[in-house]
């Protein structure tokens, strides 16, 4: 299975996956409860470039970085010109600037935990629901299987379209045949894992 996890030395790396998710819910928290005035405009965007310096900082490069950023472009772009128009200028950069830190950070929290470290963590928060009936593994594997799926899928999206443009070929209903395609054969591929190892029936 293909995560957004790259294994590295930097000091992210080696922070416990609890600490890294309370920071981010934390920072989550602080964003969402920050108002949509002029005077947060210098603040957020402060918040914006200490989450993008983090990515060099923690080993990963400026190219993960422009990366992330890259895939966040048509997000920026199409929340960005709805808010101008609906909200104001200031309310734009406000609330753009406040997800794209949030997102970033996510990313960022993604790409420095193992999906094990991950697993383990969520199977630990879920332990005291075990009175109610809830199977903390399962909850755990699912949830970990979902966040391996978004690159996966993201893979598939870039390889067929870059197939087609190498033949020319416009984009468009067709293309997403070739994608399902592909996702539903690596579901089949995953679950036949899984089963294999007494996991899934």
């Amino acid at each position: 299975m293909i995560s957004l996890y790259r294994p590295g030395t930097g000091f992210l790396h080696g922070a416990p996956a609890g600490l890294k998710l309370a920071l981010l819910a934390v920072v989550a928290l602080g964003l969402s409860l920050l108002p949509v005035a002029p005077g947060m405009i210098v603040p957020v965007l402060l918040a914006v470039v200490a989450v993008s310096a983090l990515y060099p900082a923690a080993g990963l490069g400026v190219r993960a970085l422009g990366s992330a950023w890259w895939r966040l472009r048509w997000l920026i772009l199409i929340l960005g010109v709805a808010l101008i128009v609906f909200s104001g200028i200031p309310a734009a950069i406000v609330s753009c600037g406040r997800l794209v830190a949030l997102l970033l950070l996510a990313e960022l929290f993604t790409r420095t935990t193992s999906m094990s470290a991950l697993m383990t963590l969520i199977t630990r928060i879920l332990r005291p629901l075990r009175r109610l009936g809830v199977d903390a593994q399962a909850v755990a594997l699912v949830l970990s299987l979902a966040l391996t799926m978004v690159p996966v899928v993201g893979g598939f999206v870039r390889s067929v379209r870059e197939a087609q443009d190498a033949r020319g070929v416009r984009l468009g209903l067709r293309t997403a045949l070739p994608i399902l395609v592909r996702t539903m054969r690596h579901a089949d591929e995953v679950g036949e894992a899984l089963a294999a190892r007494g996991l899934a029936s």
